[in-house]
């Protein structure tokens, strides 16, 4: 099939011939093979698709909607390539054939295609062969649009909420903060310019991967209306004092990818190291934006580069730093970043000048999502258990919680129970209407983040880090938890009776180490078996869930190995009263 004839190191395949005086083939140095097609995942070569007979066609439009709900509404095309990986190119004939067929293809089922990037292949024809690689995307029915969390990290002043500015409205910085002034929500921040509480902004993509954002005074409802893709960015606080709120934000929300912003004329500063090994403790892939290019020279510029890649490859990180020039670079950064979590992509650019701002957006525009279709079935299929991360009071809505549902499905009218309380009870309730990115919506699937309007619930009954799940699931609570620990930087000792704040999922509350399995105390560095106590209430806990604990410069990481529940049947679940029985 094709011309199979150009074997790797057969002579043929890798080196750019001279002929007629010039050289073809600028990418001479590309391998002349990609890794072998997979089965699953969104990934399909296609050597061609000239002309295909009709049962053919049937055939590849079935192929197409396979590898579109493997990417969850996102595909990726490699024409000219065989199955095996070998790149075999087409001409240019060919090539318009086949991209025609891609279309005819893509109408069918509903979606559109965007050409990423052609490239030459040179072998010992005199026609010119090129291979493109076509992003397909799915219009989004149903509301189904792909939604992708990506939390901002970086040190104070590095400049992270203006490079959000300046992505979600449209139109770049004046060099004194002006565009970061919509992301503020407290005065106090627009005083200080310092972020202390977490913001969410919202920057779409359509089919077509144009972007979709505040400029043409759109509203956030038609943002996702004529999005196929949203990212929403998780904006955190870079100041030290707030940084109990960014460890909350990291691990409440369950961010898909991180962004390290770095400022270009400070470097590698403040709470940056900090941020960093938050990302790597709890698995979350980042990628790193060096921010005012403007302001400095290409030297210092090229230092500050130079020092992140020299961090990024010790031994404690272990990553391959990809610096990212162009549009090519940008679109191997998001392929490559999504496969092997050791790659970390690395941007250089300006709020001010909009310098390289549209790799970024490239970038963005085809990063996919981190689980497959097949994942978020499985999860689709359990119990209803929303997170509870932030608790508000609407006028003439009344009691509205936000947060992430980490598995089922929630309709509106759904009755649910909330807990558990400080004695360790579950409150009924019923979730009155949903709404997510802004705009209404009839149901919650796993892994989504969201508002849901309570009604009349009693504000005062709810707090931070409860879960709302469905009452069938007979929820176990716990005040007593052990955890395998590692203990990443501790002045003296860790011992019994010691007290420390504990981050799990959205739970945050200060805890007391009652026992140290097999040892007496601690030092840095070393790994144990620990035994916690909550010193309020008790909280909901899974066992393997990821852990976080700090106490001044005491800092620990690990994950949750047994629990010593309290059922909640003994507690029996308490209605809630309403409005009209506030006599307590």
């Amino acid at each position: 099939r094709g011309r199979g004839g150009a074997a790797p190191g057969g002579g043929g395949g890798s080196k750019a011939k001279k002929k007629n005086g010039r050289s073809r083939g600028a990418k001479a140095n590309n391998p002349p093979y990609l890794p072998p097609e997979a089965e699953d995942g969104n990934i399909e070569y296609k050597l061609k698709l000239v002309n295909p007979s009709q049962y053919r066609f049937e055939h590849l439009v079935t192929q197409m909607k396979w590898r579109l709900q493997e990417g969850r509404g996102e595909a990726v095309y490699q024409i000219g390539v065989e199955d095996n990986g070998l790149l075999v190119g087409l001409s240019e004939e060919e090539m318009r054939a086949s991209l025609k067929t891609l279309r005819r293809m893509a109408e069918k089922v509903g979606a559109d295609i965007t050409v990423l990037r052609e490239r030459e292949v040179d072998y010992d024809s005199d026609v010119p062969r090129k291979i493109t690689e076509v992003l397909v995307r799915k219009v989004p029915d149903n509301q189904q649009f792909l939604d992708l969390r990506v939390a901002v990290l970086g040190n104070v002043d590095s400049g992270k909420s203006t490079l959000l500015g300046v992505l979600t409205q449209g139109e770049l910085d004046n060099g004194r903060g002006r565009a970061r002034l919509n992301l503020f929500r407290h005065l106090h921040e627009i005083q200080s310019g310092r972020t202390s509480s977490i913001s969410f902004e919202i920057l779409g993509f359509n089919s077509k991967g144009e972007v979709v954002n505040y400029s043409d005074s759109r509203t956030a409802e038609e943002i996702c209306e004529s999005s196929s893709k949203m990212i929403t960015f998780i904006d955190l606080a870079g100041h030290h004092k707030y940084l109990k709120t960014t460890i909350f934000g990291l691990t409440s929300y369950c961010p898909d990818f991180a962004m390290l912003v770095v400022s270009a004329n400070t470097g590698i500063a403040g709470t940056t190291r900090e941020h960093l090994g938050l990302a790597m403790a709890l698995k979350v892939p980042f990628f790193i934006v060096v921010s005012k290019v403007d302001l400095c020279s290409k030297a210092t510029v090229e230092r500050t580069v130079k020092q992140l890649e020299r961090i990024l490859k010790q031994p404690g990180c272990n990553k391959l730093p990809l610096l990212v020039n162009s549009d090519d670079d940008a679109v191997t950064a998001a392929q490559q970043f999504a496969q092997s979590p050791n790659i970390t992509p690395i941007f250089t650019l300006s709020s001010v000048s909009g310098e390289n701002l549209d790799l970024l957006k490239v970038f963005l525009n085809i990063l996919p999502p981190l689980t497959n279709s097949k994942e978020q079935e499985e999860l689709m299929q359990q119990l209803t258990e929303f997170q509870v991360d932030e608790i508000y009071t609407v006028p003439e809505v009344g009691t509205v919680v936000g947060g992430t549902l980490s598995s089922g499905i929630c309709r509106e009218g759904e009755n649910l129970v909330v807990g558990p309380t400080d004695d360790g009870k579950f409150l009924r309730l019923k979730v009155c209407s949903i709404q997510r990115n802004r705009s209404a919506c009839r149901v919650l699937r796993a892994g989504q983040a969201a508002t849901l309007a309570l009604g009349p619930f009693d504000r005062s009954l709810l707090r931070k880090g409860m879960v709302m799940v469905s009452p069938e699931m007979n929820p176990t609570i716990c005040s007593v938890f052990e955890a395998e620990i590692v203990l990443l930087f501790h002045a003296t000792t860790f011992r019994k009776g010691f007290q420390v704040t504990v981050h799990v999922g959205n739970v945050r509350q200060t805890a007391i180490v009652e026992k140290i399995h097999g040892k007496d105390k601690l030092r840095t560095g070393e790994k144990a078996v620990v035994c916690f106590r909550f010193i309020k209430h008790p909280e909901y806990l899974k066992i393997g869930a990821k852990l976080l604990f700090r106490e001044g410069v005491t800092k620990g990481i690990g994950h949750v190995t047994d629990l010593q529940a309290i059922t909640t049947k003994e507690n029996g679940l308490e209605e809630s009263l309403g409005p009209g029985h506030l006599s307590f």
